[in-house]
């Protein structure tokens, strides 16, 4: 979904410093980007553990009345370790320019940049938006390598390269100057770093070692007597079949729509949100709907009703329905909708107008898969047809959920892009029928 807030590791003069980013969201008509912080300051901290004993003691900054922040406060230390897509080596950024331009190296010099210049503008970081703002040229980075192909394109990369090394030293100390790094309790950092020493413990388990490796490579190679022992065997020799059928029947009380098949989604359109129910038959989806048209609620109590007393849709000929329309008649229903299938809408288009860089790659997964579903419920192949890789907006999509640094970047402008996907989500929403 939109709105996540993602840990990054920076590269800057005094050493590596770790804070938080959250990429652009929406709150009404309202569009907001941030990082940890208050005010003018931008917190970095020394390490992971910090970061941690930071959001943990949950002092006042910017980030606090983010969506997704009551999450971020209750997760473990090792989930704020950044990702290597968020590990930005600011420092390096001259003498990565100074190298050949390969796609590895064109592909981790616009994420710097990037990274730098949502820094400048979030932070309002003068030397920044006129070092972007007054070189274009920066932008040839973001199309991949064809701009820097050729004589000419070896003399563009040349240029970007001498640019860079004249003016990133200040672009460096302004970053600098904002960071601060805001006191913490030394308990909370010593709770924070055991929890980060178990992660890596537990991952080092995990991984087998290579006496290990060889034992079970010999043994596959004898025949695979190893396997012959039954995994339904305790250590005391009994079938534990028993314990299995006790664990089954947990699972089965706790998730009523996972043993009948279908699934709760909550679509968020601009007129709204919307609950409505979706199965797949097969690789076929199917909606709480009929004739390619999806039947929407504003309410679980408005869905119950109507799955109490309708019949008149194509989820009633599942042979388990039978139990859905029990539970609604008893009003036992709850239509908590997992995260995966929740799809967001608003924004899409206008972020596809700014380019892949800024775009929630989640949300549009998330959006892609709803419209797909859609129209192959209606038996209509616009979508696969607007999304094919051989549309402008096909291959905008797929370079945005499946990044490469080896493939050719969509080039701006993406207006034709942004339009066509408008055009998607409008047909979608003509198939939504509200029924209270």
């Amino acid at each position: 979904m939109a709105g996540d807030i993602v840990p990054i590791e920076l590269g800057l003069t005094d050493g590596n410093t770790f804070t938080l980013w959250a990429p652009r969201w929406r709150e009404g008509d309202d569009e907001w980007e941030a990082f940890l912080g208050l005010d003018e300051d931008l917190y970095g901290f020394p390490g992971v553990a910090e970061l941690t004993a930071f959001i943990r003691q949950n002092a006042a900054n910017d980030l606090d009345e983010h969506p997704a922040w009551p999450t971020v406060v209750g997760v473990q230390a090792d989930e704020l370790v950044p990702d290597d897509r968020h590990t930005y080596d600011l420092v390096g950024v001259p003498e990565l320019a100074a190298e050949d331009p390969t796609p590895e190296v064109i592909a981790e010099l616009e994420d710097a940049l990037e990274i730098v210049r949502i820094l400048g503008e979030v932070c309002e970081l003068t030397v920044i938006t006129k070092f972007f703002n007054g070189n274009p040229i920066l932008g040839a980075v973001t199309t991949g390598t064809r701009n820097f192909t050729g004589r000419d394109g070896v003399d563009l990369w040349v240029r970007i390269g001498r640019l860079i090394a004249k003016h990133w030293d200040d672009v460096l100390d302004a970053i600098d100057d904002v960071i601060t790094t805001p006191d913490v309790d030394g308990a909370a950092v010593a709770t924070a770093e055991a929890e980060l020493e178990a992660a890596a413990s537990a991952e080092d388990e995990d991984e087998p070692a290579d006496d290990d490796l060889e034992i079970v490579e010999g043994a596959a190679a004898a025949g695979g007597a190893a396997a012959a022992i039954d995994d339904d065997t305790d250590e005391d020799g009994t079938d534990d079949d028993s314990d299995d059928e006790d664990l089954d029947d947990e699972i089965d009380e706790d998730d009523f729509w996972g043993n009948v098949g279908i699934d709760p989604i909550r679509i968020v359109t601009a007129d709204g949100e919307y609950l409505s129910l979706r199965c797949y038959l097969g690789d076929d989806p199917v909606f709480l709907g009929s004739k390619g048209k999806i039947y929407v609620f504003t309410s679980g109590r408005s869905l119950g009703r109507f799955l109490a007393d309708d019949n008149n849709h194509d989820l009633a000929h599942l042979s388990t329905f039978d139990d859905v329309r029990a539970g609604a008649n008893d009003g036992s229903l709850e239509f908590d909708v997992l995260d995966e299938n929740v799809y967001v809408l608003p924004g899409l288009t206008e972020d596809i107008a700014d380019g892949p860089r800024r775009m929630d790659r989640d949300q549009l997964d998330l959006a892609v898969e709803l419209l797909t579903d859609a129209a192959d419920y209606a038996d209509d192949d616009s979508v696969n047809e607007a999304l094919g890789s051989s549309t402008p907006l096909g291959w905008f999509v797929d370079y945005t959920i499946n990044p490469d640094p080896k493939r050719m970047a969509p080039s701006a402008p993406f207006d034709n892009e942004s339009e066509a996907w408008r055009a998607l989500v409008h047909d979608f929403e003509g198939r939504l029928v509200k029924k209270g």
